[in-house]
């Protein structure tokens, strides 16, 4: 079948190439990918980013987002049928979406939205899945405090904004001017403006930041926050709790050195610092589904390449001027 893999590590290194059918085992969920949803993290473990934590055997098919419809299950897979349309984020080491098929793991599976289209599903479960972690599961967010999501118009931006506003926060984003009124309509409450204006000068008491730039942006983040405030980035640097998550608690003292200068400058502020790198979790998509269906969710397209463009959309993705998620499609007659 066709796909697109990745040989050596590098800016340039994903190709197309023809590969063996996947081998579905006895939990797993065969997917005849629709559309496929294109994320940074693809170009960040293209890159190599990752490769001493999430050892890939080279050449790798990429790609973490998908949707489609169930063409085999596994003689243990319980919960799906051939013909369901379904989404997911498969799991790290099981990745691979940029490809005719995939065979996943049925735990990482859950029925699409019925409301959204492939192309619309298939921009959803990393950026749900994040947003979800980062704003329900890590930082608990409760109704009446302030939230702070930078990027507010980008693909993780927007889901966050939406669901920091089903939540009850107060949410505040950055987004270019141009883009205001779209982020208002997701939710924001207040709206700086990146351009003209550092969000550290006109923002505090905060009691959440979902950063996604790292670097100054995360530090000046800290000192937003209110005492007792949570920095949560999903660019790094990675923390402790990182290599536990990994399963290889021998990494802690890495992580714990990549980070040491963050989270000492947030306990000399008196607030918090974590490092989120989403998991696969089929069950929460499956709740999340019920979210989009209701309408408290949307997914924010900013364009689609054709499957045999895959590359290009990577490259598009990259340039930084998306206003919402990237999908490669699979036409009908591909499918």
């Amino acid at each position: 079948m066709r796909a697109f893999v990745v040989d050596e590590y590098g800016p340039d290194a994903l190709r197309a190439a023809d590969v063996p059918e996947p081998t579905v085992g006895d939990r797993d969920v065969l997917v005849d990918v629709a559309a496929a949803g294109i994320n940074p993290l693809d170009a960040m473990v293209r890159n190599g980013e990752f490769k001493l934590l999430l050892p890939y055997r080279r050449p790798f098919t990429l790609g973490h987002d998908v949707a489609g419809a169930v063409a085999a299950v596994g003689a243990e897979v319980t919960g799906f049928v051939v013909g369901d349309e379904v989404y997911a984020r498969p799991r790290d080491l099981r990745i691979g979406t940029f490809a005719e098929r995939i065979a996943i793991d049925e735990h990482d599976v859950a029925h699409k939205p019925t409301s959204l289209t492939m192309d619309e599903a298939a921009a959803v479960p990393l950026v749900a899945l994040a947003a979800w972690q980062a704003l329900v599961e890590l930082a608990a967010v409760r109704p009446g405090q302030r939230v702070l999501v930078h990027g507010g118009a980008g693909g993780l931006g927007a889901t966050a904004v939406q669901l920091a506003h089903h939540l009850g926060a107060h949410v505040a984003t950055t987004a270019s001017a141009a883009d205001t009124d779209k982020v208002r309509a997701l939710g924001a409450d207040e709206v700086v403006d990146y351009r003209s204006t550092d969000f550290a000068d006109v923002l505090s008491g905060v009691d959440v930041v979902l950063d996604s730039r790292g670097g100054s942006n995360l530090e000046k983040s800290l000192t937003v926050l209110a005492p007792g405030g949570l920095a949560i980035s999903v660019v790094g640097p990675p923390d402790p709790a990182f290599a536990r998550q990994l399963g290889k608690p021998i990494l802690a003292p890495v992580m714990a050195a990549l980070s040491a200068k963050v989270r000492l400058r947030a306990r000399r502020l008196g607030v918090r610092y974590a490092f989120l790198f989403m998991h696969a979790d089929g069950l929460r998509l499956a709740e999340l589904a019920t979210l989009y269906d209701a309408g408290a969710l949307r997914p924010t397209l900013d364009r689609t390449f054709p499957f045999d463009q895959t590359p290009a959309g990577l490259t598009y993705m990259e340039q930084g001027h998306a206003k919402g998620k990237i999908v490669v499609t699979r036409s009908p007659a591909e499918t």
